[in-house]
């Protein structure tokens, strides 16, 4: 018994994290913790919902151009973070896309937070469900 109890630990240990869903507050306020300003929270949120239904451990799909997306906002590996497989990627965040997928969102906001700072909110497919009035998020805290 003492055996099988050990090498269920270890395998639980040595499994990968899934990620954690989130939701539109808990998102909200941890986006606020790491400076994110409060007039954008409720646009992040909506992107977070339509891009990964707030799941940061989320890939999707392969995309026409082989490339696939990651994490809670769904960052592309062809230009923001550099894929496990050594694929090509101009990493422009500089960091592994399996960063993305961890319950530490830090990694995810950063990276983000770039591509909204080069592209603008329209860098994102789901941009179009959320570029009009969105609840406040004021509730949230």
């Amino acid at each position: 018994m003492k055996v099988f109890a050990f090498f269920t630990i270890a395998l639980a240990l040595a499994a990968p994290a899934l990620g954690i869903t989130l939701n539109r507050c808990s998102l909200a306020r941890e986006m606020s913790r790491l400076g994110v300003p409060r007039d954008q929270l409720a646009r992040w949120a909506c992107i977070a919902e339509h891009e990964s239904s707030y799941r940061t451990g989320v890939t999707g799909p392969t995309n026409s151009n082989g490339s696939n997306d990651y994490g809670i906002f769904q960052i592309n590996n062809y230009y923001w973070c550099q894929p496990a497989n050594g694929r090509f990627s101009y990493n422009e965040c500089k960091l592994s896309c399996n960063a993305l997928l961890t319950d530490d969102i830090t990694n995810s906001v950063r990276c983000a937070r770039k591509i909204l700072a080069q592209q603008g909110w329209t860098a994102w497919s789901t941009w179009k469900y959320c570029s009009g009035s969105l609840p406040s998020i004021d509730s949230c805290f």
